[in-house]
């Protein structure tokens, strides 16, 4: 292992000054393991950041999971994603297990990168870097993951306990990276915008986007309660709803549009979508309501109002446009099943004044 550069080991410190880190080497590795697409949401502004300070676009590693290939398609900052196929859901990863640690070694080997900064805590992925003779590696450093480190800074252990996006904002910061802001935000190009729009449809005018989809019980507000919430948008004047989700979700938004009746003429879906053109869906909608979810997390960085249903579920701060509606704090983690419609309603009548168009 390559001996330390200017590290802290056993320092709680993050007050060094930028000078005190050697400058990044080329080509930069980005990794951002975490699974969803709302974890690769949170990361954008350090991910950016980062390519800044380095000069040049970045190689973003993560989980095919992320759908980093489809949302990050317009990204200048990210110049190539490689994916890490570790702990899928439902099936062994490429990179799972012995062999397959192996094979993850391989491939950064082959990509030959002078620096790797892994936005996370990982020690598995922290050795891989380290076996594959990656010259300059940083991350947080907890645990063993210091270990395969040689270059500062490191996060102190109160810091674990928070909040993704925010451990990445410590991070950069200790590391003197500068950041022009930490709120998420996705840029669309026109091109893609009017791809998006002509996928859409005539909508007959403004729309409100209503996110039906979760991967998780826990985040699902259940159709019967959604369909109640269209019907009272539509009651409210709005020409068109337009609902959002993965097309797992189809089963749900037929029922919703069933139990409409000749209203569901103003229903339009956007199910399973890439997410570039999910993005510029929800770039242009007068607001979003829904559940808490990856696509929840794109409007809010489209910078759409967004109403987002958390019921017991921990709420986000990193977002100016996120308006978290949450169940009453009685102790139990029940998920989204004391959020009434009634309180979604008067939370967005609340919040913009009225209802209506």
């Amino acid at each position: 292992m390559q001996s330390d550069r200017k590290r802290t080991a056993g320092s709680d410190d993050m007050t060094q000054q930028p000078a005190d880190w050697p400058p990044l080497e080329h080509p930069v590795a980005v990794i951002q393991p975490l699974p969803g697409i709302g974890d690769m949401v949170w990361h954008l502004p350090h991910i950016r950041a980062i390519a800044a300070h380095a000069g040049a676009s970045v190689t973003l590693l993560a989980k095919p999971r992320s759908l980093a290939d489809q949302l990050l398609v317009n990204e200048p900052s990210v110049g190539d994603i490689v994916w890490l196929d570790l702990n899928p859901s439902g099936r062994r990863g490429a990179h799972d297990g012995i062999g397959g640690f192996r094979r993850l070694v391989r491939k950064l080997r082959q990509r030959d990168f002078g620096s790797a900064i892994l936005l996370h805590h990982s020690d598995r992925i922290a050795a891989a870097c380290w076996l594959a003779g990656i010259p300059d590696r940083r991350g947080y450093g907890w645990g063993r993951q210091r270990l395969f480190l040689n270059s500062g800074p490191f996060l102190p252990s109160a810091v674990k306990a928070m909040h993704q996006h925010t451990r990445a904002t410590h991070y950069l910061a200790a590391a003197g990276i500068p950041m022009a802001s930490a709120e998420p935000s996705l840029t669309i190009p026109p091109p893609a915008l009017a791809e998006a729009m002509a996928r859409l449809g005539t909508t007959g005018g403004a729309y409100v986007a209503v996110g039906i989809g979760s991967s998780e019980v826990l985040r699902q507000w259940g159709h019967e309660r959604f369909r109640v919430l269209v019907a009272a948008l539509l009651d409210a004047g709005w020409p068109a709803v337009v609902l959002t989700g993965g097309a797992e979700d189809l089963v749900s938004a037929t029922a919703i549009m069933n139990a409409l009746g000749p209203r569901s003429a103003q229903v339009r879906l956007a199910l399973g979508w890439n997410l570039a053109d999910v993005a510029g869906m929800l770039s242009q909608a007068a607001f979003y309501a829904g559940n808490n979810t990856g696509v929840m997390n794109i409007a809010a960085a489209t910078g759409v109002r967004t109403y987002a249903l958390f019921g017991t579920t921990p709420l986000f701060h990193h977002a100016s446009q996120i308006v978290a509606i949450a169940a009453p704090d009685t102790g139990i983690h029940d998920g989204m099943a004391r959020v009434t419609v009634a309180s979604v309603l008067d939370t967005i009548m609340a919040d913009r004044g009225r209802l209506s168009p």
